[in-house]
């Protein structure tokens, strides 16, 4: 049975026995760092549970209950719980566990938060948008150009869980990477949370930077020399999507700057120097999405003037020529009305003489609107 079945056998047994069945059941499945990208096959929820003390991976109790009153009892260390896209039965044995709020546990496992930062007494509970560029050869009207997902991360004195929704964003490297700085995850689970906090907010400073390429790429489009048959909706889109961007990236800053400047509890206040770090970066992608959304206004007003001019030259040239054709349709019915008396009616060169008379005048127009920029 997966570790996933196990969990969600919780709802159907008490509370203390059982999460000890549910422990005694988990223990039968290897632990396997599934938060990998080279090693997350899909079906299980639960991505890994390890303990820490001083920095250092320790050796995993029998079973995940087993696990959590080691750390207690020695009262060091820290329990890290990864998963990812769990359901409400295999996440409540989980949030009895760790004494969790329910409306947290509701939103970890609904997911569509905006991002924010709570507090339910002494457990912190961070939301934050993960965004990944989607790689295409041509951007078109209907392209998809960010996409989104989301990472909740519960924090207390002795553990953190992580809560992954979304096929990008995993934390298997983030985690290998803090295995190697013993210094840094020593500091307890603020430090993970740090961790999570720039390495979703570095994902949109990569994103950003692709994004800029799209909008240059549009940009000399516009202004080449057949500019006005550029399609906008290439701009629409990507101020769409651009908007995505924004809704995941701008909400983050009030929680950052709450956890670089007000006093937590959890938070080491070493950590808390770290987090003004990620803050200034967030601040940054902020400040490149806004002046993004300002260039493809100026973009596509751009390309709306170009449209214009150049429907006001065609519309030169039509009356140019219009006029030109003007003259023989005016000579040319003039005689041929029906009337006996007639200018040159019955002369020898009166033909020639209207024929030449139309052509003088309609070469005169032609070199006069040429001379003007008509034709």
């Amino acid at each position: 049975m997966s570790m996933a079945g196990n969990l969600r056998r919780v709802t159907s047994l008490g509370r203390v026995g059982g999460l000890r069945r549910v422990a005694r059941l988990a223990r039968r499945r290897p632990r396997v760092d599934l938060s990998h990208h080279a090693r997350s096959p899909l079906g299980s929820a639960v991505v890994n549970c390890v303990a820490y003390e001083d920095g250092v991976r320790v050796p995993a109790g029998r079973d995940l209950l087993d696990t959590v009153r080691r750390v207690r009892k020695s009262d060091e260390g820290f329990v890290w719980l990864g998963l990812h896209e769990p359901t409400d039965q295999e996440f409540a044995g989980i949030g009895r566990l760790f004494d969790l709020h329910p409306l947290a546990v509701e939103d970890a496992v609904d997911a569509h938060q905006r991002p924010k930062l709570e507090r339910y007494g002494e457990t912190l509970f961070a939301v934050f948008k993960t965004v990944c560029y989607v790689e295409h050869t041509e951007l078109t009207a209907t392209s998809e150009v960010v996409n989104t997902g989301e990472i909740m991360v519960f924090v207390g004195e002795d553990f953190v869980i992580t809560v992954r929704h979304g096929r990008h964003g995993s934390l298997g490297p983030l985690r290998e990477g803090l295995e190697a700085d013993p210094q840094q995850l020593a500091k307890g689970p603020a430090a993970v949370l740090h961790a999570v906090a720039d390495h979703v907010v570095d994902d949109y400073l990569h994103v950003t930077d692709a994004v800029q390429a799209d909008i240059d790429q549009v940009e000399t489009d516009v202004f080449a020399t057949n500019g006005a048959r550029a399609d906008p909706g290439r701009i629409y889109q990507l101020k769409r999507e651009l908007l995505e961007l924004k809704r995941a990236v701008a909400p983050l800053h009030r929680p950052l700057e709450e956890l670089a400047t007000r006093p937590i509890r959890v938070i080491d206040p070493e950590i808390q120097a770290y987090f003004r770090d990620v803050s200034d970066h967030q601040l940054r992608a902020t400040e490149q999405i806004a002046a993004f959304d300002e260039l493809l206004n100026s973009i596509l007003q751009a390309h709306l003037a170009q449209v214009t001019v150049a429907q006001n030259e065609d519309m030169r040239r039509i009356t140019a020529w219009a006029a030109m054709i003007a003259v023989p349709t005016m000579v040319c019915g003039v005689y041929g009305m029906n009337f006996d008396h007639m200018p040159e009616l019955h002369w020898q060169f009166g033909y020639p003489l209207v024929i030449g008379l139309i052509s003088v005048i309609c070469l005169v127009l032609y070199r006069s609107f040429r001379r003007n920029g008509w034709l």
